[in-house]
């Protein structure tokens, strides 16, 4: 009778324990998820301030040597968004983030943010508001922005999360 009631009980938290780890496990994986997201939105951030600094070295860094980059005016690559950087062709002065937000999928990562854009174009004051598509793979323990693509919208444009 004795072996029975331990058998019970040791069954109940055997059930138990298995359930707690169970739950601990769900809440880690979504809490790594997060941050994940959270990372890919600061590493999205610390770019929009690289641009702005003209660090062309941390950029060509971020940048993955396919990316493609799509403008307003033009689609160019790597080098080319590079060197319009470095020169001051175009210079991000200041991106002010309104929204953002950022979806996970395996090893690629898209960051959507809502930005009014302050910047120098060929000489000329320009400020305007933007969704900014990003997309990133993970290469080894490093994010590669692959694409970065401007869409012009309206102050009152909203990104669904």
């Amino acid at each position: 009778m004795q072996s029975q009631t331990f058998l019970k009980s040791f069954l109940k938290a055997s059930i138990l324990g298995l359930c707690l780890f169970t739950l601990s496990t769900h809440l880690s994986m979504a809490q790594n998820t997060g941050t994940v997201e959270q990372q890919i939105i600061n590493l999205s951030k610390d770019k929009w301030q690289w641009m702005s600094d003209k660090n062309v070295d941390k950029l060509a860094t971020l940048f993955d040597d396919k990316a493609k980059f799509v403008h307003m005016s033009g689609t160019w690559k790597k080098d080319e968004e590079l060197e319009i950087i470095k020169t001051g062709s175009i210079w991000y002065r200041k991106a002010d983030i309104h929204d953002v937000a950022a979806e996970i999928f395996d090893n690629t990562a898209i960051v959507w943010s809502r930005i009014t854009l302050e910047s120098t174009v060929r000489g000329n004051e320009a400020k305007v508001e933007f969704t900014v598509t990003e997309v990133f793979k993970k290469t080894g323990n490093d994010w590669k922005l692959l694409a970065l693509t401007f869409s012009s919208v309206r102050d009152t444009h909203v990104i669904k999360h």
